[in-house]
């Protein structure tokens, strides 16, 4: 792997966490991700479930966990299941862990090879009365490929009919939302790693270049600095091509005096950054693109105040959405009768404005928690107001990753250069 080390205490205390909070006499299976094809006999890169990572640190495809916190031998209370290598595996496909190398990475003490899962996932569950599984319940979210733990969960159903069933999910919401020192630490250093590939996009962005050539410096920049990897598909979208929300083909030209908007952020240890900046093709904003720039900047810079504890996503986006409508007026895009009639000033809100300000960030890009929950110290957010005027060609958004913490909010990107001035600066030291 090519982060460092986390710890076993980390993975330790998070299955502690989730344990204290299952009913009594319960079992909960967990699954590593399915691996997936691409084309013929290819399989797109292999990456862990989050949720598995976060109870194992385990970064193995095949392999699955048993939590059964009040069963009556204490060697059955967490179980760690793996594939169990042989010769010609790896000569093939490379080193499989070892039973003591996923001892000691995750600080599970039984570790065994998935061909004594029946007998003792049945020894398990037998004593226990309730049976928790995990589906991904990401609200936006929806697939007709049936995940591995739903595969299982199936089989289960119908092997233990009489069982009750619950839920993993929320638990593991609950957890996951509050990010440990640790968590914080390794979200900064998937940050860093973007700051750098950021710097070095300002020096190199000029007319002419195509857009997946500005993302070979962001892709070589996340390798060379020991990144995973993008943490999502990376949006570098010149002219109109900014008003798609994401977009993705990047195999457009750059030309003079359009705008550049660059949504990317680097996965460290699973870990997630993300970023957007939109930058001057040329290096230098016209009049009427720093008007449009400075107005979203003036909002994200009063949508970041409100990222405290207490307040919901679901307030801030609301709050941001007046205020929004305000910079519409200034810019011209509003008329004092719309800004006046709520539902007029909404519906040209959403023409220039259709997404929200905030979401949690962590192990997945769009991670867990509700916009309804109240934000509590150790949450992360990301907070990004934009505008979108395909008439002019132009859009803007801006996006920093903020901590949430009892003395306010701390904003994790605070040394990526945003403000106009310094883009303009950074932009001509390149050229």
């Amino acid at each position: 792997m090519r982060y460092a080390s986390i710890g076993s205490e980390f993975f330790t205390l998070n299955r502690m966490n989730f344990s204290h909070k299952l009913k009594v006499n319960s079992v909960a299976v967990f699954h590593s991700n399915d691996e997936f094809t691409r084309n013929g006999d290819q399989n797109y890169p292999f990456r862990q479930n989050s949720d598995f990572f976060y109870l194992t640190g385990i970064e193995q495809e095949q392999s699955l966990l048993i939590l059964a916190p009040n069963h009556p031998d204490p060697k059955l209370r967490e179980v760690l299941f793996l594939l169990e290598a042989n010769e010609q595996l790896e000569t093939w496909f490379g080193h499989k862990l070892t039973i003591a190398e996923a001892q000691k990475i995750s600080g599970i003490k039984k570790v065994m090879f998935v061909s004594r899962l029946d007998l003792v996932l049945n020894e398990i569950i037998l004593a226990s009365e309730n049976i928790y599984f995990n589906f991904n319940e990401y609200v936006k979210y929806s697939t007709e490929v049936m995940s591995r733990d739903r595969r299982f969960a199936e089989k289960l159903k119908e092997k233990y009919p009489a069982h009750k069933f619950e839920r993993s999910a929320p638990i593991l919401a609950e957890l996951r939302t509050i990010k440990s020192d640790i968590e914080i630490a390794l979200i900064q250093k998937a940050i860093d790693i973007t700051e750098i590939a950021f710097r070095k996009v300002l020096y190199k962005t000029k007319p002419q270049l195509k857009e997946y050539e500005v993302q070979s410096e962001i892709d070589y920049e996340f390798t060379r600095n020991g990144a995973n990897g993008h943490a999502y598909a990376p949006i570098i979208a010149t002219g109109i091509n900014a008003c798609t929300l994401h977009y993705v083909e990047n195999d457009k030209v750059c030309k003079d005096g359009e705008m550049l908007l660059m949504d990317f952020g680097a996965e460290y240890a699973n870990y997630a950054a993300d970023l957007t900046r939109t930058i001057p093709v040329n290096g230098k904003f016209t009049t009427r693109q720093r008007a449009i720039y400075e107005a979203v900047l003036r909002v994200q810079k009063e949508a970041i105040k409100m990222l405290v504890v207490g307040n919901t996503v679901d307030k801030l986006n609301k709050a941001v959405n007046g205020l929004m409508q305000s910079e519409l007026l200034n810019l011209g895009l509003m008329t004092d009768d719309e800004f006046k009639d709520p539902i007029k000033a909404n519906s040209v809100l959403l023409k220039y404005f259709m997404h929200g300000t905030s979401h949690y960030l962590g192990l997945d890009v769009h991670d867990v928690g509700s916009k309804y929950e109240e934000m509590k110290a150790g949450m992360v957010f990301t907070c990004e107001p934009a505008l979108y005027i395909k008439e002019e060609g132009i859009g803007i958004r801006l996006e920093n990753d903020i901590l949430v913490t009892k003395e306010g909010p701390v904003d994790l990107m605070k040394n990526i250069p945003i403000e106009p001035d310094e883009i303009e600066a950074l932009m001509a030291e390149g050229n």
